[in-house]
């Protein structure tokens, strides 16, 4: 088995090239890389940074639209990105309204 040296230049390089993939799949939609329409609560949680109570009650006001499926509650992502949107151009974290 060879061994390889690695430069500095080598990894400045690596560098260059993992930052570009994650700016790339940071700027598609959330999840559309991964070509997901509908995600779980958990995952809807981690994306707005919001407890499982807040989801609760953001699904009981109508602010998060979602699809029961026996126990399973389902989001569509254009639903969840939407409300990522909105709270972006108010400013705000996404809450639930009053």
């Amino acid at each position: 088995m060879a061994a390889e040296i690695i430069t500095k230049e080598d990894l400045t390089l690596f560098k260059a090239e993992l930052l570009q993939e994650l700016r790339e799949l940071i700027a598609l939609p959330v999840n559309k890389a991964q070509g997901k329409k509908w995600i779980k609560s958990y995952e809807v949680r981690a994306m707005l940074g919001i407890s499982p109570g807040t989801l609760q009650h953001m699904r009981t006001n109508g602010t998060m639209p979602h699809t029961k499926m026996g126990g399973l509650v389902l989001y569509d992502i254009e639903d969840v990105v939407k409300v990522m949107e909105d709270a972006k151009k108010s400013g705000k974290k996404p809450q639930p309204m009053p």
